[in-house]
């Protein structure tokens, strides 16, 4: 009778293993995750340093390699925001690119009443200094190493890991936003970009489109003061591959304060373009184009533009 009740046990925890979901995050290994925003793996040390932030999706964003060996002769992996560095005895730190990307900017004059002040001899402030404190302070980001900065338009802030920029166009809750040092140092360092391409998924999911990213660019860097442009723009996603049917608009400042407004789509290659007419335009003057693209509910922006010769 033991024997027959032993059985029906294990029937029933059989049944029940069976009933229980499945996640895609649980069906794999516990030192292995896989990212589908942007289809790559993180595994072992490198992920256990990474689920140890307290919101490593805000802070490293998502891995855009698998992990590798640097041209630099290091094994590490990189991130949206960051990369990651195998130390002596399995230990893992974070690359210093805030430190090593850093080109001084246009300074920005600020109040100092509501700042603290930190070892390198700088100071966080404001909407800044929330939201480093609330993300983990020197001991996620490192000390600060440049003032409040313009750069291209945004105020930026250095820090020995990490760059964060001010975005007015943003709700609230969303006006700090954490660079991606992490892929621009990924250029900066030549590294193959074979690396980038997305690793074999654990199943069939679809691969969602996350963010965008955006290009613009134009036929004619110097144009005459009559005549014809062409605005190209390129539109890819997380894991760089073309996105159709994104909807741009390009917004084109001319002398005098006047506008044109031209609104056309991506083809299959992520490619869109326009070609439009201008007039009587003041020799020297530089032409600015603005792009926004948007595509289910994500929105990228970008500029270009061209100058009059003189």
């Amino acid at each position: 009778m033991d024997s027959m009740n032993a059985v029906r046990k294990l029937i029933a925890a059989t049944f029940i293993l069976f009933l229980l979901p499945i996640s895609g995050a649980a069906a794999q290994s516990a030192d292995v995750l896989y990212f589908p925003e942007t289809g790559h793996y993180v595994k072992g040390a490198f992920l256990q340093f990474y689920n140890a932030a307290k919101d490593p999706r805000l802070v490293y964003g998502y891995p855009i390699t698998e992990q590798i060996l640097a041209r630099d002769g290091r094994t590490v992996q990189y991130f949206q925001r960051a990369r990651f560095e195998l130390a002596s005895a399995n230990r893992v730190q974070l690359t210093p690119l805030g430190t090593l990307l850093y080109k001084p900017q246009s300074p920005l004059p600020i109040n100092n009443s509501g700042c603290e002040q930190y070892p390198t001899g700088f100071s966080v402030c404001f909407t800044f200094l929330d939201f480093y404190k609330a993300n983990g302070g020197p001991a996620q980001f490192g000390n600060p190493i440049s003032p409040f900065e313009s750069a291209d338009g945004v105020i930026v802030q250095y820090f020995e890991g990490a760059r964060f920029e001010w975005r007015a166009d943003r709700g609230a809750e969303k006006w700090v936003v954490i660079s991606d040092l992490g892929r621009l140092y990924f250029d900066l360092q030549n590294e193959d970009p074979a690396h980038l391409k997305p690793a074999s998924p654990p199943n069939a999911t679809i691969k969602p489109v996350l963010s965008l990213k955006a290009r613009a660019f134009v036929l004619k860097a110097v144009a005459l003061n009559s005549g014809t442009q062409t605005v190209y723009v390129i539109v890819q996603d997380q894991t760089s591959e073309a996105v159709e049917n994104a909807s741009v608009r390009a917004v084109v400042h001319l002398a005098n304060n006047a506008t044109q407004e031209y609104v056309f789509a991506t083809d299959a290659r992520g490619i869109g373009q326009v070609t439009f007419e201008f007039s009587d335009q003041k020799p020297g003057e530089l032409i600015t184009i603005d792009v926004i693209v948007d595509y289910q509910g994500l929105t990228r922006s970008t500029t270009t533009s061209f100058r009059i010769w003189f």
